[in-house]
């Protein structure tokens, strides 16, 4: 993803496939992304009814701080191809999908295959929730071009692995997926914080997640918004750092600088310059 394509991915809310009229008030809920789920939070003898239901809201584009999604069923899936079909018939497809519980590469090149034509343009967001996901990390976040970002499934992930569902024992999963999102670009949102009257529990993991490598994190109601949008923006201080190092390697020959006392070499450029590129995006909002 070129310097130029970043945008804020801080905070993602879901929003039910049967509940349409949560949609508009999720887009002025302060989330940098809002995805309609029609997967898990849709039973499967209502899955027909949830399609209905969601593609319509694509008809009109949300306001532009907000990036809107689907969250469809998986490919291996009678729904999940049934999702491919509405979507090639739909007036006006959603401009991205999150693509759940994705197991190889293959499955990520078989979506470019049946998303063509009118669905050409629709972007993937890609949930890392088994251990062949897991396994297949690398090889799927390089599956293809259409691909803006990575999220972690804890739920499904911890099931399969036979772990505990808490933070620390899928430290070593999350950072498997933290490697691969880095190493290709892509931004990274961890799970949501199930817990909805722990705010302090939910600042904690969202602080964690980050310090990791994380770009955002999840949601599943509104009030979790502020801190999550909070723990992944950039703070004034680091963004003034962040221009002052860019600056100074204008100008500097050996690759080293020493700032505030702390030794800075050249390839942390790429991480202050995606800084400096993510604040702007926030401040033109």
């Amino acid at each position: 993803m070129a310097e130029n394509e970043l945008r804020p991915r801080r905070s993602l809310l879901f929003v039910p496939g049967l509940r349409p009229d949560q949609y508009e008030k999720a887009l002025k809920a302060g989330s940098d992304i809002v995805c309609v789920d029609v997967e898990d939070a849709v039973a499967l003898p209502r899955k027909d009814e949830a399609r209905a239901l969601t593609l319509p809201l694509f008809a009109n584009p949300p306001p532009a701080k907000v990036e809107p999604m689907v969250r469809v069923n998986p490919l291996s899936t009678a729904e999940g191809l049934k999702d491919i079909l509405a979507l090639r018939d739909c007036a006006a497809p959603p401009p991205a999908l999150m693509l759940a519980k994705v197991g190889s590469a293959e499955e990520i090149r078989l979506y470019d295959e049946l998303l063509t034509g009118i669905c050409g343009a629709i972007r993937y967001h890609v949930i890392i929730e088994s251990t062949d996901g897991l396994a297949n990390v690398q090889e799927i976040a390089n599956a293809s071009p259409r691909i803006d970002s990575l999220l972690f499934g804890a739920v499904d992930m911890s099931a399969d692995l036979r772990a505990e569902k808490t933070w620390e024992a899928l430290l070593y999963a999350r950072s498997r997926v933290v490697h691969a999102a880095a190493r290709r670009g892509l931004d990274l949102l961890d799970v949501p914080y199930l817990k909805l009257d722990d705010l302090d529990g939910l600042e904690t993991e969202a602080s964690a997640s980050c310090a990791l490598g994380f770009t955002g994190k999840a949601a599943i109601h509104p009030s979790q918004i502020p801190i999550i949008n909070r723990v992944f923006s950039p703070s004034p201080e680091l963004v003034a750092r962040a221009r002052r190092i860019i600056e100074e390697f204008k100008t500097n020959t050996t690759g080293l600088l020493v700032v505030d006392g702390e030794l800075i070499e050249r390839p942390v450029l790429r991480t202050m310059h995606r800084v400096v590129a993510i604040a702007e995006r926030l401040d033109a909002q």
